[in-house]
């Protein structure tokens, strides 16, 4: 499909003119977010799909989304990983990959995406594809509460135990940014991270109680959590992500604020307009 005929959101990310050394960002609600360089464009946890009780409506119907390289999905929960979001981004995208932790591979097959277009990842596998490389990282959550149980969910498989949930930390025209998916602050969390150098951390920051895992919400780290991680792991730019998108599971982003301006000055944090492009342009914030 032709530019002219896309949404204005999905416009700028097909037609955006970018140098060699800028990578451009869109969020569009929730943890999904686009992210494109002169050489590549690719999607994490597109949630694009009509869901009931969703606040922010989608930026574009899955079928008109400008193509991608790479759509990645952290794990299988909907507002990452959503049946109906793939099978049209496959459409969309005739020559995009589909990235996921292995043991849901088959859960994108079993939507009509052909095996071949499907690439498998698990933690500390580095992948080089030219365009880009992906690190990808444990992350800690949990599927179903209550009672709500946080942990890797270590899938068996040949003698392996095979993480459940990742974050990734994508590097494009020389800027790592690490996408966490949904997690909690682990042990050892902070040391993998600092070895990978990330430029710009986006991070959950709804947070989790006792009274939402009642109701099914399985948490994330809160603001506090996610600037003190951000300032941790030596992230230049802090950019949070899933606090927006259902009325009982929201975070609060000034609350973020305030809390960096007194307790990490040394980290920038930047509250973004969904479909607003935003571009780090040679390790330079515009």
């Amino acid at each position: 499909m032709k530019p002219e005929h896309f949404s204005h959101v999905a416009q700028d990310i097909a037609t955006a003119q970018l140098p060699s050394s800028t990578l451009a960002l869109w969020w569009l609600g929730q943890a999904s977010v686009v992210l494109r360089s002169a050489d590549a464009t690719i999607y994490i946890d597109p949630f694009f799909s009509e869901y009931p009780g969703r606040l922010i409506p989608p930026p574009f119907a899955p079928a008109m989304a400008p193509p991608a390289d790479y759509v990645l999905c952290t794990h299988e929960h909907v507002d990452h990983f959503d049946p109906k979001t793939l099978p049209g981004l496959a459409e969309s995208s005739p020559h995009a990959r589909f990235v996921v932790p292995l043991p849901i591979v088959e859960q994108v097959t079993a939507l009509g995406i052909a095996p071949e277009r499907v690439v498998a990842v698990q933690a500390d596998q580095e992948s080089d594809w030219g365009k880009l490389k992906l690190f990808p990282v444990p992350a800690l959550h949990g599927l179903t509460s209550p009672p709500a149980i946080y942990g890797f969910d270590f899938v068996e498989q040949a003698n392996q135990h095979l993480y459940r949930y990742l974050g990734y930390v994508v590097e494009m025209a020389g800027v790592r940014v690490y996408h966490a998916g949904d997690t909690l602050v682990y042990d050892g969390m902070v040391e993998r991270l600092r070895k990978l150098n990330i430029d710009i951390a986006l991070l959950p920051i709804n947070g989790r109680s006792y009274f939402r895992e009642q109701q099914g919400l399985v948490g994330n780290m809160d603001e506090r959590e996610a600037a003190d991680l951000a300032a941790a792991i030596g992230a230049k730019l802090l950019v949070p992500i899933h606090y927006d998108m259902f009325a009982p599971n929201l975070g609060r982003p000034g609350a973020l604020i305030d809390y960096v301006q007194v307790s990490h000055l040394d980290i920038s944090c930047v509250v973004l307009a969904h479909g607003q492009r935003f571009t780090y342009l040679g390790k330079v914030l515009s």
